[in-house]
C-alpha cells in the first residue's frame, strides 16, 4: 500500500514542472539530436555573449577584497520531511525546502533544488562544467537559488537578470568514501529511468559544500542547460568536495536519460557542457590567485626534494660545526694539562746565588793549589 507522500510525488512534480518554460517542450541532448552544438538554433539564449560554465583562468582573475563569505541559511535545518529525488532524464535532482536560503550577495535568495553533472568513469575525461586552468573535476554539483526580494518564486525571476544564484562545488574523487554523499548515491537506483521520482530521507545539505565558503570566483552567467537565461550570479568554490571513485562510479552508471520501457536503454553520461567563451567578462577572486594556487604533481615532488636536498645540507653543516667543536675542545684540553713552570720564589733565587758562590769558591782553591811554593831565601 502506498503511502500518502508517495501519493502525492506526481502533484508534486506537476508543480515544479510550472517553473519550467518552453525549454522542457523541445526534447534536447547533451551529444545527440538538439545536441550542445544545436541548442542556440532552437533556444536563442544559449547563442548569448553571457553563457555559462567557463573555464577560470586564475592569473587572469580580478581579486575583490569586498566579496564576504557566503552564508547558507538552513541548510542543516532539514526537519522530518523528507526530499524528494528525480531523474529528470538530463540529471539527478533533489528538491529543497522554501527555508532553505542564502545570503552573502546583494539580495536574499531562496533555494529551488540542486543537481549533479558528471562523465562517463573514463579515466582523466573529467565531467564537471566549469574548470579551473583548463582542468575539469571528475563532477560537479549546482545548488540553485531564485531572488526572492524581487521576484516572487522560481518562474519569475529564471529570466530576469541577477533573478539566480548558483553555488558551483567540483568533485574529486580519490579512496575515502564521503558518508554525506550516500545520502544520494544510495538511493539513485530508486529512480533509474527518466521521470522516475521517490522520497529519500532529509540530510544535511551543508555537509556537500567546503568547508571554506570564504574562497571562491564570482561572475556573471547563464543556465548551463536549455534555455540557458543569463540570469544566473555564479559562485564557484576552490575548495572540492572529496568523494571516493566508488561513489563515483556509481552516480556515472546507475541512472538512465531513457524512460523505464523503452527500448534503446541509454545510460545518462557525459551530462556537462562544454566550457563558453568569456567575452570580455571578468572573473572575480575572493581571495588572491597565488594563495589559492594549487601545486601539480611535478610541482609537490620538487618541493619535496627540494626539502629533502636542503635537510641533508644542513646536517652536513651541523656535522661538520659539531666535529670542529669537538677538535677545539679537545686541543684545549691537551695543552691545559701541560704542567706549568713553577714561579721563581726569594729562597729559590738565594738558593741559585749559594750555589754559583760555592762554584767560584772551589775554583779558586784548585787555582790556589796547582801555583808552585816559592823557594827559601839565605842570609848574607
Amino acid at each position: 500500500m502506498n503511502s500518502p507522500a508517495l501519493l502525492l510525488l506526481p502533484v508534486l512534480l506537476f508543480f515544479r514542472r510550472t517553473a519550467a518554460n518552453s525549454a522542457e517542450e523541445i526534447p534536447w541532448t547533451y551529444s545527440g539530436l538538439v545536441g550542445q552544438s544545436d541548442w542556440s538554433q532552437y533556444f536563442p539564449d544559449c547563442g548569448g555573449s553571457s553563457q555559462s560554465p567557463v573555464d577560470v583562468a586564475m592569473a587572469q582573475t580580478k581579486y575583490d577584497p569586498g566579496l564576504s563569505p557566503v552564508t547558507p541559511l538552513g541548510y542543516s535545518q532539514h526537519g522530518n520531511q523528507p526530499f524528494m529525488l528525480h531523474n529528470n532524464g538530463h540529471t539527478a535532482v533533489i528538491e529543497l525546502p522554501e527555508w532553505m536560503g542564502l545570503e552573502g550577495l546583494p539580495w536574499l535568495f531562496t533555494a529551488v533544488q540542486l543537481h549533479f553533472h558528471w562523465g562517463n568513469g573514463g579515466s582523466g575525461h573529467g565531467g564537471s562544467e566549469h574548470t579551473i586552468d583548463g582542468r575539469s573535476a571528475d563532477a560537479e554539483i549546482h545548488v540553485v537559488h531564485y531572488n526572492s526580494e524581487l521576484y516572487p518564486n522560481m518562474s519569475a525571476a529564471v529570466a530576469q537578470r541577477n533573478g539566480l544564484a548558483v553555488l558551483g562545488i567540483l568533485i574529486e574523487a580519490g579512496e575515502e568514501t564521503n558518508p554525506a554523499f550516500n545520502n544520494i548515491v544510495n538511493y539513485m537506483s530508486r529512480v533509474r529511468h527518466a521521470d522516475e521520482i521517490t522520497l529519500i530521507p532529509a540530510f544535511d545539505i551543508r555537509s556537500l559544500l567546503p568547508k571554506n565558503l570564504g574562497r571562491y570566483y564570482r561572475y556573471n552567467g547563464s543556465l548551463t542547460t536549455p534555455p540557458c537565461h543569463q540570469s544566473v550570479i555564479w559562485t564557484v568554490f576552490h575548495e572540492r568536495l572529496r568523494i571516493s571513485k566508488a561513489q563515483l562510479l556509481k552516480m556515472e552508471t546507475t541512472l538512465y536519460s531513457s524512460r523505464d520501457g523503452e527500448s534503446h536503454r541509454m545510460l545518462l553520461q557525459d551530462n556537462y557542457r562544454a566550457t563558453q567563451p568569456l567575452n570580455h567578462r571578468v572573473i572575480f577572486a575572493s581571495f588572491s590567485a597565488e594563495s589559492g594556487k594549487e601545486l601539480s604533481s611535478g610541482e609537490v615532488t620538487a618541493v619535496v626534494i627540494g626539502v629533502m636536498c636542503g635537510c641533508v645540507g644542513l646536517a652536513v653543516i651541523v656535522r661538520f660545526v659539531v666535529k670542529t667543536i669537538r677538535s677545539s675542545s679537545s686541543w684545549d684540553v691537551l695543552h691545559n694539562n701541560r704542567p706549568a713552570p713553577m714561579p721563581r720564589g726569594k729562597n729559590q733565587e738565594k738558593s741559585e746565588e749559594t750555589k754559583q758562590d760555592l762554584a767560584l769558591s772551589t775554583t779558586s782553591e784548585a787555582e790556589r793549589k796547582a801555583e808552585p811554593s816559592p823557594s827559601p831565601q839565605t842570609e848574607p
